[in-house]
C-alpha cells in the first residue's frame, strides 16, 4: 500500500479540530503527516496541543515545521520572558494552558520544540515550509532565519502572479523554479474569505484559519483530496480563539 504524504495546516491550540480532523482522515501509521507549524496560540489546549503530537510521533511518521508562534512558546519555556506582542497574539492562552504542567512534561515539550524543522524537501522536490523563504537560491542559502517562520512575500508573490507567464520565461520567479511544489501556512486563506485550501502557482497555502474563524485542514499532497474540521469556532464556543472581537 502507497503512503499518503498528509500536510496539516496551523492549529494555534484547537486540540479537539486536531483530534477530530485527523479521524476524518482516516489516519493510519501507514501515512507520512506534515505538520506545518503554529501548533499553539490561540484556543485553550495548546499544551494538550503537544502532548498530542508528542504521542502521536511515537507510533507515526511525523514531521513537525516550526512556526512563528512555536519560537515564542518555546523561548517563554526555556526561561526567556515572554514577549508582550505575543500574548497579544494569542500566547496568553498558552501560558493559562500550561499552568497544570509537570516539570517532566515541561522538559519534553521543550525538547519537541527544539527538535523541529525550519522546512522539509520531500523525495520528489515538495518544499514544506511555515512561512517562506527570500533568497532566490533556496531557504538552504536564507540569511535570515526568522524568514522561514515569517515571510509572506513568496505566497504575496505567487497569489498576484499572471499565470500566463511561462516557467521559461525571465519574468519567471526564480524562488518558484526551485521546487515541483511548495506547501505553506502561516497566512490564513481566511483573509482572502476562503475556507479552503488555495493554490497560486505552485504555491499551495494549506493555513485555513483554524486559529480565527475558519477550519483545520489536512490535505493529501499528490491527490490533493482535503478534509477539514468544524469551524473551530463551534468547536470552542466559549472562547475567542485569536479573534480580537
Amino acid at each position: 500500500m502507497k503512503k499518503r504524504i498528509l500536510v496539516i495546516g496551523d492549529i494555534h491550540g484547537a486540540y479537539r479540530a486536531l483530534v477530530q480532523v485527523l479521524e476524518r482522515a482516516s489516519v493510519t501509521n501507514n501515512d507520512v503527516l506534515v505538520f506545518l507549524g503554529d501548533y499553539v496560540d490561540g484556543w485553550s489546549q495548546s499544551s494538550e496541543v503537544i502532548n498530542y503530537l508528542i504521542q502521536l510521533n511515537e507510533t507515526h511518521d511525523c514531521i513537525f515545521i516550526r512556526g512563528n508562534h512555536d519560537t515564542w512558546c518555546e523561548e517563554w519555556l526555556m526561561g526567556k520572558e515572554a514577549a508582550k506582542k505575543w500574548l497579544f497574539n494569542g500566547g496568553e492562552a498558552t501560558v493559562k494552558s500550561y499552568e497544570q504542567i509537570t516539570e517532566l512534561e515541561k522538559q519534553k515539550h521543550i525538547a519537541f520544540y527544539n527538535r523541529m524543522l525550519n522546512y522539509f524537501v520531500d523525495g520528489e522536490n515538495r518544499l514544506f515550509i511555515h512561512a517562506g523563504f527570500s533568497s532566490m537560491h533556496g531557504p538552504e542559502h536564507e540569511i535570515y532565519s526568522s524568514n522561514y517562520s515569517w515571510d509572506r512575500t513568496l505566497w504575496e508573490m505567487a497569489i498576484t502572479m499572471d499565470s500566463r507567464i511561462k516557467k521559461d520565461s525571465k519574468l519567471y520567479p526564480k524562488r518558484l523554479k526551485l521546487f515541483n511544489e511548495i506547501f505553506i501556512g502561516h497566512t490564513p486563506t481566511t483573509n482572502y474569505d476562503v475556507y479552503e485550501p488555495m493554490n497560486a502557482i505552485n504555491v499551495w497555502n494549506v493555513d485555513t484559519g483554524a486559529g480565527f474563524d475558519g477550519k483545520l485542514t489536512v490535505m493529501d499532497v499528490e491527490t490533493k483530496q482535503c478534509w477539514q474540521s468544524d469551524n473551530v469556532k463551534l468547536i470552542y464556543p466559549l472562547e475567542k480563539g485569536r479573534n480580537k472581537d
